[in-house]
């Protein structure tokens, strides 16, 4: 057909491409790297006519006429090549409003037509992207597995014996055969991080409240997030920060001020599970210990930690009172229609009737004790590192213990959504079978850029094909979306070095470490007698060594009230580092140094510490 029409300029020509000439474009800079205009509409035209016309990955699938609307709108607008999205086709589950479609749940009973599109989807549309179809989900979001829908269940992209992963199956299974460079999908166990695991995925489960849950059909109100998947961390780090904003709805959040500029340090500590659960998977335990030497290649401390009060948390997820808010979602058409409820989740949602609000509120008084726990095991490291799952299931064995083996899938996702952390999925190369492996950074509640660089970090390490595409990984993005970080590099030399009496103090005001070097030889080193913790002083001499020092990024709001803190006779200047640069670093005034021991030839503060502590050994 050919049938063309003008608005704002922007002229509209149904010309079928052949797409499959130009393969997938799994990615969001493929498809923003072709022509705009008329290219634009014929190449999301093309795609429509690829889509295999049984695939259980979709419940609705957008017509011709639709996607050209949406092109006609934008064009209405003008400046259309402007848009960061422009273009670019997306998909979202099919348990999230869109304006004039039914939205579903995976429930043909209960679908109802959207009256308004939800806040997240519709800024990704006024960014240009074009939605092409809504995706299959365990019914009501109720699962990990992919399988509890009467659409059927959506199988792995890899082996179709084994089950996607839910309950954004659908979402993830688009986004990993290339059909479309990303899906929104929800998360409020893991479902947006399992499908991501097991389909080669990124997933980005962002701070609740970043990305509005309005017009989101609830699973649990208070947990649920709005989640990404796509093929690169650039990509999923794009999404979110064009569809996060606040809102009106109640549990929508504002991002506090400089929150997104926070970033891991250049050799961060990770915390892995002391005693992981394989479940007798040997593949799975296999492939992460593989991940975890990677990691450590990339110069990060893996610490052990012992996960028993997550593991604690997590259980209050469906073994407590907050399966009374998926009850609570569709309380009256539960009771109104049981029989259309497909019988698995029906099972979990009727556990609700036996939670009182007395027992509500005693979960909710242990979740904060445990909280407070599970914060204190986080500050110990600077993310955790976790296998996304701990196994995968067949199909066949999946429907032979549909509850039991889904509780196992969620061993590393269920808590976070209840501590109020943040979590992002990332592919760990494959297990012996040749199914995809995944890892998951999880971080406290606004981590989310950090983790975003830290993953783009891995990506850069560890690059994977993209999704089950085969195709091979761009050349990834020098930066991600999220806002630089005004800092003071700062040189530290003595008690502010990691690990040492004054460090707090860098610490608590968001100070992140960089790299050890040294400065030139051009500086003589002094114990300063009487100080209290010790410390050292560095002073300018033209002769002397190299000494040792940690550069540390200090925000520029918090670097007044840290200079403050310095007592006489030490002060800030500037430090000749021995590779020429110069940065603000720890001086002395010389008359300190008269009768102070020199230390020079120690080379750094750590070294003469541990001298001292040799010559003055702890009494028994």
């Amino acid at each position: 057909m050919d049938c063309a029409g003008v608005r704002g300029g922007f002229k509209l020509v149904h010309k079928m491409a052949d797409f499959s000439e130009d393969g997938p474009a799994p990615t969001i800079r493929s498809w923003r790297t072709a022509p705009a205009g008329p290219l634009a509409w014929s190449r999301v035209a093309a795609l429509l006519q690829k889509l295999p016309p049984t695939d259980p990955a979709w419940i609705l699938r957008l017509t011709p006429a639709q996607v050209e609307t949406q092109f006609r709108t934008l064009a209405e607008r003008g400046k259309t090549e402007a848009l960061p999205l422009f273009g670019v086709p997306f998909a979202v589950k099919d348990n999230i409003d869109v304006a004039g479609l039914p939205t579903t749940a995976a429930c043909p009973e209960f679908s109802y037509v959207a009256e308004k599109t939800a806040p997240t989807v519709q800024r990704l549309l006024d960014a240009g992207a074009i939605l092409i179809g809504k995706t299959n989900l365990d019914q009501f979001a109720t699962g990990l597995v992919g399988t509890r829908s009467p659409y059927g269940a959506v199988p792995n992209t890899f082996n179709a014996r084994y089950i996607c992963g839910g309950s954004s199956a659908g979402s993830a299974a688009v986004v990993a055969q290339g059909l479309v460079p990303f899906a929104l999908g929800t998360d409020t166990a893991g479902s947006g991080r399992v499908p991501a695991g097991f389909n080669n995925l990124v997933g980005l489960k962002p701070t609740r409240g970043w990305l509005s849950t309005r017009g989101v059909l609830p699973a649990c109100r208070t947990l649920d997030c709005v989640s990404v998947f796509a093929s690169t961390v650039e990509d999923a780090a794009l999404v979110a920060s064009i569809a996060g904003s606040p809102d009106v709805d109640g549990y929508s959040r504002a991002v506090p001020p400089r929150a997104l500029t926070k970033r891991l340090p250049a050799r961060p500590k990770l915390g892995v599970p002391l005693r992981p659960d394989w479940f007798g998977d040997t593949q799975a335990e296999a492939a992460f210990a593989q991940a975890g030497a990677q990691v450590e290649k990339m110069g990060a401390t893996v610490v052990p930690l012992d996960f028993t009060p997550l593991f604690e948390t997590a259980a209050l997820l469906y073994q407590g009172p907050w399966v009374a808010e998926r009850y609570a979602a569709i309380e009256e058409f539960i009771k109104a229609r049981p029989d259309a409820i497909h019988p698995v989740v029906r099972g979990i949602l009727e556990k609700a009737t036996q939670y009182s609000a007395v027992a509500t509120f005693k979960a909710h008084y242990r979740l904060a004790e445990l909280k407070r726990t599970c914060d204190a095991l986080l500050a110990q490291v600077d993310a955790l590192l976790v296998p996304t799952t701990p196994t995968i299931y067949t199909l066949d064995e999946i429907a032979a213990k549909p509850v039991e083996l889904n509780s196992r899938l969620g061993t590393y996702t269920n808590f976070v959504n209840l501590l109020d952390w943040c979590a992002l999925s990332l592919p760990a190369g494959f297990r012996g079978d040749g199914l995809p492996f995944g890892i998951t950074l999880i971080g406290p509640a606004w981590a989310d850029a950090a983790l975003a660089e830290f993953g783009l970090r891995w990506q850069n390490h560890a690059p994977w094909k993209l999704g089950a595409t085969g195709m091979p990984m761009p050349e990834s993005a020098a930066t991600l979306p999220f806002p630089s970080a005004q800092n003071v590099r700062l040189a530290v030399v003595g008690a502010h070095l990691s690990g040492m009496p004054l460090n707090g103090q860098l610490t608590e005001r968001g100070a992140v470490l960089v790299e050890q070097t040294t400065t030139s030889s051009d500086y003589q080193f002094y114990a300063l007698p009487g100080t209290v913790p010790p410390k050292p002083g560095l002073v300018k001499t033209g002769q002397g060594a190299p000494i040792i020092v940690e550069l540390w990024d200090v925000p520029v709001e918090a670097f007044g009230s840290f200079v403050a803190l310095i007592p006489s006779p030490l002060g800030i200047g500037t430090l000749a580092l021995a590779d020429g640069r110069q940065v603000k670093g720890f001086i002395c005034e010389p008359w300190a140094t008269v009768g102070a021991r020199d230390i020079t030839s120690f080379g750094g503060w750590r070294a003469f510490m541990a001298e001292v502590a040799r010559a003055n050994p702890p009494k028994s």
